[in-house]
C-alpha cells in the first residue's frame, strides 16, 4: 500500500513538473513566435513596401503602441531622450536653465530663468525674445526644437540672437552652458512666527537631503515648534529619497514600506538608514489629488507610524513602482515592476490596469471595497484608492473660466508685459496690485482668446444640442435663449467679478517674474486658504489611541 501511494506520489509530482515545463516552454515559444513574426514583417516593409519607409520610426511607433496597453508609467526612452531620464532622477541637465514658449507671432521667448542658472548669468529676462539659437532662427522651429538646441553638454558654447525686452536692443550673446539643477524645494521659511513650511515639488536626487538643511536652518532661529511638508502636486520620483525624507522624522531602522513585484521572492522591506533629524517635534503633511508615488509613500508611511497628521483632500493612488532598464543602443525602459505598500500592509494603488473594461476605460476601485488597515495607535485607515486625509480640508475652487484662463497663459504674458514695464517693485510678499493696474490686466486679458464660458453655459449648450437632434428645441425656444442670455456674461464681466481669486494669482505670476519660482511661492503662500485652515485645525487630529 505505501509502495502505491509512493508512486503515486512521484507520478503527481512528475506531472506537475512536466506541466509546468510545458507552460514555460508554451510561453517561451510564443515570445519567440511572436518576435520572428515581428521581425519578418519589417523586413517585407523594409525590402518590398512601394514606398521608402523609416524602420525605425515605425518600430518606436509599435514600441509605444504596446506598452500603451499596459499602463502609463511603462515608457520607452530612445538614445536622443536619455537626457530626460538624467532631468527626472537628479533634476539636473546641461543647458541654459530657462522655461521658454512660442509668442503670437512664432519667435521664441524667454518666460521664466531660473536662479543662478547661465540664463541669469548672461542676463537673460522674462520677455527677451530668442530670435536665433545657434544660428537658426527661432520662427523656424518648435519649442521642443529649441530647447534641445539650447541643452547640451556643460561647459560647450552656444550663440544666442536676443532682442531685449525693455530696451529692444538685440544683442548677440555667447553663453556657456552648464550643469542645471531644479531643486525640488520650490519654498522654505517659517510661517506664522514658529511653523517651518517646506513645499517640494519633487523626489529627485538629494531632495531629502536637502529638506533636511532647510530643517536646520529654521532650527536654528529658535522659533521652530511645528513642520508643515507641502506635498500639493508632488508627483513623485526616487523611492529611495521618500525613505530618505521619512527617516528625518522617526527612528533609525524604521519600517518605511515594503516593494513586491510578480514572484513572492521579489519582495524588498525598506528601512531609514539615516539619523533622523527630529523625531518629536509636530509634523502636518499637506496632500491634494495630484499627491502621487513616492509623496504617497511619505504621506502614508508617516500616517500609519502615527507620526504626522495628513490633511487636505485624497490623493492621487499610485501604488505602483518603476525601475529603468538598459536595452542596449543608449535606448532605456521604465518597467513597472511591482507596488509599494505602507507600514500597515496597504496599498493606494487606485486603478487596477488590468481589468479594462473597454477601450479608454479603466477600472477605478470603489470605496465601498477600500479595505481596512489599522495605523501602529490603532488607527482606521484605508488601502487603494491614494491616502484619505486625517484632516479633510477642502482646496480653493477654480471655475471653467479660471481654469481656462490659467493654461491660457494669459497670467503669464501679463506678468512679463508688467516686468517689462515696471523696472523695480516691492519684495514679492509686498507685490499688491492698484484698483488701477488690476483694470489694466481685465483689459488685456480681455483681448485675448480664452474660454470664458461657465460650467452652466456649457451643460446647457449641451443640452440645446441634444434638444435640436430630438426635434424638441422648437417648443421652448424662448425658454432656451432666455437661461442663455442669463448665462452668458463678456469677459471683461467675468474677471471684474471674479477679482478676490484672480488677482492673488497674477501677483504670484509676477512675483515669479522679478523673484523666480521662489518668490512666487512666496507670493502665492499669503492667500493659501487651505494651508492655514489646516494649521488652525491642527488640534483636531489626535495620533494616540483612545484610552
Amino acid at each position: 500500500m505505501k509502495k502505491r501511494m509512493g508512486r503515486r506520489l512521484v507520478s503527481l509530482m512528475l506531472l506537475v513538473m512536466t506541466s509546468g515545463a510545458l507552460m514555460g516552454q508554451s510561453s517561451a515559444f510564443q515570445a519567440g513566435k511572436s518576435l520572428d513574426l515581428q521581425t519578418a514583417v519589417l523586413r517585407a516593409l523594409q525590402q518590398e513596401y512601394v514606398d521608402p519607409i523609416a524602420i525605425d520610426t515605425l518600430v518606436f511607433e509599435g514600441i509605444n503602441a504596446i506598452l500603451s496597453t499596459l499602463d502609463p508609467y511603462t515608457l520607452f526612452f530612445p538614445e536622443e531622450q536619455e537626457e530626460n531620464i538624467e532631468m527626472m532622477t537628479s533634476g539636473n541637465y546641461g543647458g541654459v536653465g530657462a522655461i521658454i514658449r512660442k509668442t503670437p507671432d512664432n519667435w521664441v521667448m524667454i518666460l521664466e530663468p531660473y536662479l543662478g542658472s547661465p540664463a541669469v548669468k548672461v542676463g537673460l529676462e522674462p520677455g527677451d525674445i530668442l530670435l536665433e539659437v545657434a544660428g537658426t532662427p527661432t520662427n523656424e522651429m518648435t519649442v521642443s526644437e529649441c530647447s534641445s538646441k539650447m541643452r547640451g553638454q556643460p561647459g560647450t558654447s552656444l550663440q544666442l540672437l536676443v532682442k531685449k525686452t525693455r530696451s529692444g536692443d538685440t544683442l548677440s550673446i555667447d553663453l556657456t552652458r552648464e550643469i542645471v539643477h531644479i531643486s525640488g524645494v520650490v519654498y522654505a521659511g517659517i510661517i506664522r512666527d514658529s511653523i517651518g513650511y517646506v513645499q517640494l515639488s519633487d523626489f529627485t536626487r538629494g531632495a531629502a537631503q536637502e529638506v533636511r538643511r532647510e530643517l536646520i536652518a529654521m532650527e536654528q532661529t529658535g522659533r521652530l515648534k511645528q513642520v508643515v511638508l507641502d506635498l500639493r502636486g508632488n508627483g513623485g520620483g526616487l523611492l529611495t529619497e521618500a525613505v530618505d525624507l521619512v527617516s528625518l522624522f522617526v527612528p533609525q531602522g524604521t519600517h518605511v514600506l515594503y516593494t513586491q513585484g510578480r514572484s513572492p521572492e521579489s519582495r524588498k522591506d525598506s528601512y531609514t538608514q539615516n539619523e533622523p533629524w527630529n523625531t518629536d517635534i509636530p509634523v502636518m503633511v499637506l496632500i491634494n489629488s495630484s499627491t502621487a508615488s513616492s509623496s504617497e509613500i511619505v504621506a502614508g508611511a508617516l500616517q500609519d507610524l502615527d507620526r504626522g497628521v495628513i490633511a487636505g483632500t485624497r490623493s492621487y493612488g499610485k501604488g505602483l513602482i518603476q525601475s529603468f532598464r538598459g536595452l542596449g543602443y543608449d535606448a532605456s525602459l521604465k518597467l513597472t515592476v511591482g507596488k509599494y505598500y505602507t507600514p500597515s500592509g496597504r496599498c493606494v494603488q487606485a486603478i487596477d490596469y488590468r481589468a479594462r473594461k473597454e477601450v479608454g476605460s479603466l477600472n477605478q476601485l470603489p470605496d465601498s471595497l477600500r479595505q481596512v488597515y489599522k495605523t501602529r495607535s490603532g488607527r482606521v485607515v484605508y488601502g487603494g484608492g491614494g491616502i484619505t486625509p486625517d484632516l479633510a480640508v477642502e482646496s480653493e475652487y477654480y471655475n471653467r473660466p479660471l481654469v481656462a484662463l490659467i493654461y491660457s497663459g494669459i497670467l503669464d504674458d501679463y506678468a512679463v508685459q508688467y516686468y517689462r514695464d515696471h523696472v523695480q517693485v516691492p519684495e514679492a510678499v509686498a507685490i499688491n496690485l492698484t484698483d488701477i493696474e488690476y483694470l489694466d490686466f481685465v483689459n488685456f486679458a480681455a483681448a485675448k482668446d480664452f474660454d470664458h464660458r461657465t460650467e452652466a453655459l456649457v451643460d446647457l449648450e449641451k443640452l440645446i444640442e441634444v434638444a435640436k437632434q430630438e426635434g424638441t428645441y422648437d417648443m421652448h425656444a424662448a425658454l432656451y435663449e432666455a437661461l442663455q442670455q442669463a448665462l452668458t456674461q463678456d469677459k471683461q464681466t467675468y474677471l471684474t467679478k471674479n477679482k478676490a481669486i484672480i488677482k492673488p494669482l497674477l501677483e504670484r505670476e509676477i512675483a515669479v517674474a522679478y523673484y523666480f519660482s521662489r518668490g512666487g511661492a512666496a507670493r502665492g503662500l499669503l492667500d493659501d486658504r487651505q494651508l492655514y485652515e489646516a494649521i488652525d485645525r491642527w488640534d483636531e487630529v489626535s495620533l494616540s489611541p483612545l484610552l
